[in-house]
């Protein structure tokens, strides 16, 4: 049977049923041992007082001597009604007495009492050969147990009454916390990612338990919609920034090859110059293809791996960004010391000595990790002056092999240091570029690469002024 209606009805519903069914069994069992015992003290009687009658003669019996019948009933428990009747050995009835009703017939039987029709008969043979058959009526022990079973009837509903409205006013109470939860989830449901459940019940509660869990589940949901909706405008933003990145390469290619179509027949060293223009453009787009591509790997896993790790020394590298540094720009200075030791302290000196540059043994892909040196070589020459000192640390500290990149500039602006390797981001000095400026791809490549390493990309300003970019990556012992 399934109950219908709200929670509350059908709590309340079972609780009645289950009670009233508990209820009724314990009855049963109560009244079915309380008979037990009662017609067993009518037993005990009904034997004493047939072994009592064995010994006597018929002749003392009289139907009509009312003095015999209540000595007869005098000092039985339980009994109202008794019979004694004498039979010999061929059955017939040589003597009887008996009050009330007429008992039942009986013949032979036991000395055991037994029951006929309501009575309670024993059969105690004499020793003339005959018997002696004994009853006594359980009309006492009915009237009793009838009397019972009306009074717990009358209390049981009584009982079930006054619970079942107990019952009905103090379930709500209970239920509070399930309607805390289905007003919460009415208000997520409508969009108030924020609400929480008020928990309620001691701690370690079965309902204090689902409430921090419903708690936790709800601050993980709100956490994955403001994740995804991050993600989506990352992703509207990366869009259009390719489509702005793409299409100026794009009306490059177009804008020369259009301009020589309008000109006609040009001369030689026109053809030429619009030809390097569309090489150029052509050369920008297929390196920001060949970036995104980069980028997208990077980002998927299963795409295979990135880099393929061997033993290298970061001093190769190091060397190499200042030989690619003073081509860029001869007139830059550039020193190659060790790693900063104080880059991370609270206090930092004014005047800070470098140690030489040191061993910095890693497990990396030279060829992507110069890739790494190639972007930070870039960012200190597109956004410093070309006279402004720099300086390329490499070394070890505390089984960390460090490669960093210090220059002179304006250094980073306050809140740029996480942005900066964001895709597409520029800083305030990268928007006005001339000429082929850069993507916003470099240092989010940088992270990536890094990254892939099992290596990180720390970025300070400089006591003095300028930026110090760190490449970190685990030192790699020789065995």
């Amino acid at each position: 049977m399934r109950l219908r209606g709200s929670l509350r009805v059908r709590v309340v519903a079972v609780a009645l049923i289950l009670l009233t069914v508990g209820i009724l069994v314990s009855d049963v069992l109560v009244l079915r041992e309380l008979r037990r015992h009662l017609v067993d003290r009518v037993d005990r009687q009904v034997s004493a007082l047939g072994q009592l009658m064995a010994r006597l003669s018929p002749l003392m019996l009289s139907r009509t001597d009312p003095d015999k019948q209540g000595r007869l009933l005098g000092g039985l428990d339980l009994i109202t009604e008794i019979s004694v009747v004498y039979r010999d050995a061929s059955g017939h009835v040589v003597g009887s007495s008996w009050t009330g009703s007429e008992p039942p017939v009986v013949i032979e039987g036991s000395a055991e009492p037994f029951e006929v029709d309501g009575w309670r008969m024993s059969v105690v043979p004499r020793v003339d050969g005959g018997v002696v058959v004994v009853g006594a009526s359980l009309a006492a022990v009915d009237d009793i147990l009838t009397r019972l079973l009306v009074f717990c009837v009358i209390t049981e509903v009584v009982l079930v009454a006054v619970l079942g409205v107990a019952g009905w006013f103090g379930v709500p109470a209970a239920l509070r916390p399930l309607r805390n939860i289905e007003r919460t989830a009415t208000a997520i449901a409508g969009g108030d990612l924020q609400q929480r459940i008020p928990v309620e019940g001691p701690p370690g509660s079965e309902v204090a338990r689902l409430t921090e869990v419903l708690n936790d589940m709800l601050a993980r949901i709100e956490q994955g919609f403001a994740a995804r909706a991050a993600s989506e405008a990352r992703m509207r933003r990366f869009v259009a920034d390719v489509g702005h990145e793409l299409r100026t390469p794009l009306f490059g290619i177009a804008g020369s090859a259009e301009l020589h179509l309008m000109r006609g027949e040009s001369e030689p060293g026109e053809v030429d110059r619009t030809m390097r223009r569309i090489d150029v453009e052509a050369r920008r787009l297929t390196g920001l293809v060949e970036d995104l591509l980069l980028l997208a790997r990077l980002d998927e896993p299963a795409a295979g791996p990135v880099v393929t790790p061997t033993p290298m020394d970061l001093r190769t590298l190091a060397a190499d960004a200042r030989d690619r540094l003073s081509t860029l720009d001869p007139g830059r200075p550039v020193t190659l010391t060790g790693p900063d030791l104080t880059i991370t302290a609270s206090a930092r000196p004014a005047a800070i000595e470098f140690g030489p540059p040191g061993a910095a043994p890693v497990l990396g892909d030279e060829a992507r990790l110069q890739q790494v040196v190639v972007n930070l070589v870039g960012n200190v020459h597109a956004h410093t002056p070309p006279d402004a000192s720099a300086r390329i640390g490499v070394g070890t500290i505390g089984g960390r092999a460090i490669l960093e990149i210090a220059d002179g500039g304006p250094g980073i602006p306050a809140g740029e240091a996480e942005r900066i390797f964001e895709r597409f981001h520029r800083g305030e000095t990268s928007r006005d570029r001339s000429g082929g400026g850069g993507s916003g791809l470099g240092l989010s490549i940088v992270r990536s690469l890094v990254s892939a390493h099992g290596g990180q990309v720390e970025v300070y300003n400089a006591p003095g002024g300028g930026a110090v970019f760190r490449m970190v990556l685990p030192a790699h012992a020789d065995e």
